[in-house]
């Protein structure tokens, strides 16, 4: 029901009560990322993208674009989820998840 009232324009979603934006501390909350401290910048210049994908997804993409994954190739490999999947399943889906949900919701600028 949200994605309806979403205005990419101003980034906030109308609502009947007025208008009402994700914040930092929203995004702290609902992902428990700390929003605090030092900051994470830089490139990664040692990194094998296959190993962590493998890791922490169990599956690789075929491609990469630089260390980027494709929105689609998530919204293909991890559709639905089996009612007697692993405790390990469970979490590379939730990864799954979040990567989706934080590449076409929270940063829907397609990079």
């Amino acid at each position: 029901a949200l994605v309806e009232r979403w205005r990419p324009e101003t980034h906030t979603f109308h609502l009947p009560c007025g208008e009402c934006t994700i914040t930092l501390e929203d995004v702290s909350l609902q992902l428990g990322l700390p929003v605090d401290g030092e900051v994470v910048t830089g490139p990664v210049l040692s990194a094998d993208w296959s190993a962590t994908c493998e890791q922490l997804l169990g599956k690789v993409p075929n491609k990469f674009k630089g260390s980027r994954i494709e929105m689609k190739w998530l919204e293909d490999n991890f559709k639905t989820i089996e009612a007697s999947a692993s405790d390990v399943e469970k979490e590379q889906f939730a990864r799954a998840f979040i990567l989706k949900l934080i590449g076409g919701l929270l940063m829907p600028d397609k990079s």
